[in-house]
């Protein structure tokens, strides 16, 4: 793969995992899922407006972004952040605001 297809894979991945963050609902979901750890969505739908069925809908977006993933534990899924792509996002987010430092500091001396 050369340098630019990777670029633009990578760019893919976060664009996908911006857009699966993109709702009110499952900014919550992972919200909770990093205060509280790995959770069932059962105890996810606890006191939520949600219904299960929507919950398990959210989810299933975040986890085709790489954002969650799940694993059985006897007759429920066992749901948690994916923490490299939090990461990931995190790091992405960084570069945003440096570029953005740089431009403003550019702005700056240009009107000093």
């Amino acid at each position: 793969m050369s340098p630019s297809s990777e670029t633009r894979a990578g760019s893919l991945g976060t664009a996908l995992l911006f857009a699966a963050l993109g709702k009110q609902n499952r900014l919550r979901l992972v919200s909770r899922l990093c205060a509280g750890g790995p959770m069932s969505i059962t105890k996810l739908a606890k006191g939520s407006h949600v219904t299960r069925q929507a919950i398990t809908k959210h989810l299933r977006v975040m986890q085709k972004a790489g954002l969650v993933s799940s694993t059985r534990r006897g007759r429920e899924s066992v749901w948690q952040v994916d923490q490299r792509n939090v990461r990931r996002a995190q790091l992405y987010l960084g570069q945003i605001s440096t570029q953005w430092d740089q431009a403003l500091a550019r702005l700056q001396a240009f009107v000093e």
